[in-house]
């Protein structure tokens, strides 16, 4: 049995690491990917996890399901398809360490996942079933995960959502907008930045989260907000707190490491997300802020996911 469960891209981001006379950068191939960032959060912190995803037949492809498997993450279901090469993203960082991202994808393996590909049986076994939106820009991904969304609601799994709004990958934003919208009415549990919450309503974190939950029924809303922090909001309370200081070198990752760091405190905590407290709420915040900030210091994602006891180090002098 996993205690999480994901379906979606599972990528080698580039990462610059120098730039030559030109302007041309040499970059670093690295494990990618948001659910893979997300479940190995989880994974480092004692949460089982198990990954539903497509690969090419490929050396990336390869060396990513060795990855995964090193960081605790069973992908034992992942499917290595020889006709698709494995997807490619490229990353470049501005001087903050905030980045953006260019896509080889026409088509990547993530996106050719098909539902009778799955296997259901690791939906059956889990207590979370996660989902973003990488794996709805195209067909056959976007069925595969409406229905293993679908399946696992009928299942009664505790459903969690993290937008990962990526312009460049859809047709068009107006279909971004409606599958995000899809997405958050599937949810429980939401993770989304400040800039999604804009980019759907035009407004602030704290009117987005109220908005989740009185219009989407969200049970736990989590709103980020980069170096500024996070909200957190259920029926019960509502929550804010700063990041911890940091000097930041590469923010890539940082968003799925606060989701898979307060989605282990959840599980910790024991309680459904709609039922826990102000206190509860405040441990998770916390905790999650220190994991992702502290990764915004190590280049990547995989490779930046934080030991718990530097987080619990840095929560005792905070």
């Amino acid at each position: 049995m996993y205690d999480v469960v994901s379906i979606g891209e599972l990528l080698i981001d580039f990462a610059p690491v120098s730039v030559d006379d030109m302007g041309y950068p040499t970059v670093a191939a690295k494990a990618g990917g948001a659910p893979p960032n997300f479940l190995s959060t989880l994974s480092r912190y004692g949460v089982s996890t198990a990954i539903m995803c497509k690969v090419g037949k490929d050396a990336f492809g390869e060396l990513l399901i060795k990855t995964l498997n090193e960081m605790g993450v069973n992908t034992s279901s992942a499917i290595v398809d020889d006709s698709v090469f494995t997807t490619l993203a490229f990353v470049a960082i501005d001087s903050s360490g905030d980045r953006s991202f260019s896509f080889s994808r026409k088509p990547g393996a993530d996106t050719c996942l098909r539902f009778d590909e799955l296997d259901l049986s690791l939906i059956d076994n889990a207590k979370v079933f996660h989902f973003g939106t990488l794996s709805l820009t195209n067909e056959p991904s976007r069925d595969a995960t409406q229905r293993a969304v679908a399946y696992a609601k009928n299942a009664g799994k505790l459903i969690t959502f993290d937008p990962n709004l990526r312009p460049p990958l859809w047709d068009s934003l107006d279909n971004a907008r409606e599958q995000i919208l899809w997405g958050l009415s599937q949810a429980d549990v939401v993770k989304i930045s400040d800039n999604e919450v804009e980019f759907l309503w035009d407004c602030n974190e704290s009117e987005g989260a109220e908005r989740l939950l009185s219009e989407f029924n969200i049970k736990l809303a989590m709103v980020t907000s980069g170096a500024n922090g996070a909200l957190l909001r259920n029926k019960n309370a509502v929550v804010t707190a700063k990041c911890p200081p940091v000097n930041p070198v590469d923010t890539t990752g940082g968003g799925d490491i606060f989701g898979g760091a307060a989605v282990c405190q959840i599980l910790r905590l024991g309680k459904a997300p709609g039922d826990l407290s102000e206190d509860d709420l405040t441990k998770v915040i916390r905790f999650a802020l220190a994991a992702g900030s502290l990764s915004t210091q190590i280049p990547g994602g995989l490779p930046s996911i934080p030991d718990e006891a530097d987080v619990l180090r840095v929560l005792d002098g905070m």
